[in-house]
Formats: C-alpha cells, structure tokens, sequence
C-alpha cells in the first residue's frame, strides 16, 4: 500500500514510524528540513521536503496512484485542503486531522465526504472519550470498549490481598465456568506477558481482562480492589482536551478545572456552566490544598507541559487522590506510569495512530487499541470463507502471542475457549503484538 502522510510533526511523525513497521511504501512531505531529518532517520519513509498544499508537491510524492493521504499538519484548514486536492488528484482514501470534529454536526461530516475527505480524526476529543471511561470506570487503569461496550479491554493491578496472587488461570477458581471474563496479558517489570493457563499472578502485576458487562463488579475484588466511587474531579489545563473533558464530566460529576492564563479562565468560565473555574498555578501545592485537593476523587492533569502534567498528578496522589490521570507527549512515558505512581498516561499522538491505522491493515478490521504494554487489541469482522472458521480455537495453530480473547455474535458479547469456532459475521477481538499482526491477517482472508 502506498501512502502519503502531510506533516513532520508529532503526530504525522509517529505515524509514519507506525507505518514503517508496518512496511508500506510511506511518503513523509514536510516543509521543515530537520523534522523529516529526524523522521527518516530511524525509519524506513521517504522524506520529501515541500508544501503539501502545492500540487506540484503532491504529484512528486506520487499522490496520482497513492492508496491513502493522510492529512496530518497542526492547521486544521490546511489539512482539509491536501485532502480536497488529493482526492482530485486521484488519492484513493483520505484522512484529515482536525481539532474536534464533536463540535460538527452531520451536515458537515456529510460535506466533507462530498468534497473529498473520507474520515476525519480528532484526537482531542478521542482523548476526551478515553478520559471519561476512566473515570466511569474507577479501578482500570486502561478501558477500551468495542462494539458498543459489549466487549471490554481494561486493566487493572493485583494488590497484595488479592486471591490471585500465586495461582494461575488453570487452578484458580474465579476462571472456572465463568464465561464473563479472562485475563490475556500480562506487564510485569515492563515485560509483556501472555497469559497462558499455567501463568502464575504476582503482586504488582497489571493485568489486562476482556469482559462482558457482568465482569465489571467482579475483577476489582478478586484483584484486591477496593470499590470507590468518583464524585470530586479536578482537572488541570483549560487545554482543548481539559475543556471538552470538563464538558463530558461536568453535571454527573463536581469538576473543579485550574487553568493559570486568567484570559483563558475567564473565557473557559463562561463556558462551563457547572464547573468551577479557578485561575491559578496548578503547580502551586498551596493553591490545590486550598481548592481541598484531598477530598478529590480524581485529578486529570492536560496542560500544553508533560513534566507539569505529572508532578502535579504525583503531588495529587501524595494528597491521596484515587485516580490521577496525565497527559504527556512522550510516548515512551506510557510504560513508565505504573513504576512513577501515576495511574494511566494519555499520549495524543498514539490515539491518532490507532485510529489511522485501522484503515491500513488488511481484511476487515473495525476497531484498534494500543495498550500500556507491547500488544494491540484488534477487532476483525469475520467473512465467508476466512481461514478462522475451519477449526474450533484450540486446533487453529495461531502464533503464541496471539489471543483471540472476545467474540461478539449477533449482538452479544462471548469470552470464547478452546471449543469454540468462528463463523461469518462474528467480530473477533484478538490480542496480538506487532510482530504477528500480518500472520492474523492471513485467517482472515
């Protein structure tokens, strides 16, 4: 497949890293020398220096017979422009990045299909959705929902109390005739595991479980998970992910927002009905202990600043505050969350990826969630004739690291075993890491 990718930047940059490991032919256009330098220089792309708006640009870079354009710059006009005129070029499919297409109704995602944009992503408010099922959510460290929350994806720690703790899947009683939920993965020490039936739980573990709604009361206590409910929120950033999360949270939840730029404050005010607005220092332990930042619940730090975001989510939990939260724009930060004290790190740039990269891969792929660990989550639409239906689980010879953990079949989620056999029209949610994706890809053809 070919593709094209506009703009070096964060997000256009490790897209293309995720593409080159993917190894399609990649395009890289950027007016900026030293970004596709450093884009190129640990992946297998081709870097073209240039204005993506400039047609000439675009037919150099081969836009007449390129697969997919992705659209990818920090202005979201420019963005729909390279797609408008890459479609009239001849681009097969087009993406385009903007700031948070929730704001647009559907009059205008009809027209920007018209006018040649084929899917819009909004990381912002991607971000925002994944906050909220956090805190919905309490004990998880991560939440992915598929097909409607018929399925999920969460983990979760084993505390010390936990009855887990020493035994495996094949002699613990909490997995035997309980089709609600299994554990597939494991991190330990930064390591991913694949839960086999004789893998043994330890203390510390995160463990990752795909359950249908009946698990959800049941995992946190047999992880040794004390129950809490979320009522008290603070949000640190009036960042356009801080402002539509206090949106999302703001009426069920008591959301109390710092931001330290009082124009912005006062702005963001006037805006959020139902939540307090306070201006101020976030990192001013004085200012959260006089805003009671003990009795929160919650703390969800997303200014523009990464370190800000996670000294202030360690000062947070230092005040015992349940569930803290941090944006951070490195992404090798993401497996060090558990290890600093922070419950769950958001990272923009990865969210856009796993929302690009479902329109790469082969086969029928609805859904992709990359996790805090070396896996992905995948969901596959099985088809008439696919591979994976010739044989119950347990006789498909699929690679090791590889799970088909969920099913969803005529509306309704299944945790399948050995016996069970895919048909046509069953989603399959499938563990996996990078190095096997193209080896899934094959049952599915």
């Amino acid at each position: 497949m070919k593709i094209i990718i506009a703009g070096a930047g964060e997000v256009g940059s490790y897209i293309a890293h995720m593409l080159a490991t993917e190894e399609q032919d990649t395009y890289l256009i950027d007016n900026n020398k030293k970004r596709l330098d450093r884009a190129q220089q640990h992946n297998d792309i081709i870097g073209l220096e240039g204005d993506a708006k400039d047609v000439s640009v675009l037919i150099e870079a081969g836009v007449k017979s390129c697969d997919l354009l992705i659209a990818a710059t920090s202005s979201e006009e420019t963005n729909l422009l390279i797609c408008i005129l890459g479609k009239k070029l001849g681009a097969k499919r087009t993406i385009s990045r903007i700031s948070n297409f929730e704001e647009i109704g559907s009059n205008m995602r009809t027209l920007y299909q018209e006018i040649g944009v084929d899917h819009v992503i909004s990381p912002v408010e991607i971000a925002a959705k994944e906050i909220h099922q956090l805190i919905k959510h309490e004990a998880f460290l991560d939440n992915y929902d598929f097909e409607g929350g018929k399925l999920s994806v969460f983990s979760i720690q084993l505390m010390d109390c936990s009855p887990l703790v020493g035994s495996c899947v094949l002699d613990s009683k909490h997995f035997h005739n309980n089709l609600s939920f299994k554990p597939v993965s494991i991190l330990r020490n930064n390591e991913t595991i694949m839960v086999q039936a004789k893998t043994e739980f330890q203390v510390n573990d995160i463990v990752y479980f795909i359950s249908t709604p009946k698990g959800y009361e049941e995992i946190p206590l047999i992880c040794g998970q004390e129950d809490f409910d979320i009522k008290d929120v603070m949000i640190l950033g009036a960042s356009k992910i801080g402002v539509l999360t206090a949106e999302r949270l703001e009426g069920k939840y008591n959301v109390t927002l710092i931001e330290q730029n009082e124009e912005k404050a006062n702005k963001i005010a006037l805006k959020l009905k139902k939540t307090l607005v306070i201006h101020g220092d976030g990192t001013d332990v004085s200012l959260l202990e006089e805003q009671s930042i003990e009795d929160m619940d919650a703390f969800i730090a997303v200014t523009g600043d990464s370190e800000t975001n996670i000294i202030s989510s360690l000062v947070a939990k230092s005040h015992g505050v349940r569930k803290t939260i941090s944006g951070v724009e490195n992404v090798d930060y993401i497996k060090l969350s558990h290890n600093i004290g922070i419950d769950t790190l958001i990272n923009k740039k990865v969210i856009a990826a796993n929302d690009i990269l479902k329109y790469i891969r082969k086969g029928e792929v609805n859904a992709i969630a990359t996790l805090s660990l070396d896996a992905e989550v995948i969901e596959f639409t099985v088809k008439e004739g696919n591979k994976i239906t010739n044989k119950p689980l347990k006789d498909l010879s699929l690679p090791p690291m590889v799970n088909i953990a969920g099913v969803v079949r005529d509306g309704k989620g299944f945790v399948p075993f050995g016996e069970f056999q895919l048909a046509k029209g069953d989603k399959a949610i499938i563990f996996t890491n990078d190095d096997t994706i193209h080896e899934i890809e094959k049952f599915f053809q």
